[in-house]
């Protein structure tokens, strides 16, 4: 057990070192900076041009179904780029288990494709 501490307390002591030197700039931007407000600093700026429209306008449902659906797919390929890697070591396990993931995976494209997830209009 006292060779997993000495290996883990460099990782340990490089957080902590952050931490602190996080929490003092944080503790120094508020003391050597004053905290002055004005109609300026608080209004939206919108390309130098006064706001033309709210600018917390709600936006569609769709742009944030195809942000989850491109981090899905990703994600794939961050699975997929090791395995191609050490394919030629793997066993028929580790090929067929990767068949299996990509079969889940088109299975659940086609189920997306189906359902008009991916139409615009």
């Amino acid at each position: 057990m006292n060779v997993l501490y000495n290996e883990y307390s460099a990782i340990l002591t490089f957080f902590a070192v952050a931490f602190l030197i996080s929490l003092i700039i944080l503790i120094l931007s508020y003391i050597l900076n004053p905290q002055q407000s004005d109609q300026e600093k608080v209004s939206a700026y919108e390309c130098g041009f006064n706001p033309f429209d709210d600018a917390r306008a709600t936006f569609d449902v769709r742009f944030y179904l195809v942000a989850i659906l491109f981090l899905i797919f990703d994600l794939e390929v961050s699975f997929l780029f090791p395995w191609s890697l050490v394919l030629g070591q793997l066993p028929s396990f580790g090929f067929w288990s990767m068949v299996a993931f990509l079969a889940i995976l088109t299975l659940g494209f086609i189920y997306e494709w189906k359902k008009g997830a991916l139409e615009w209009e």
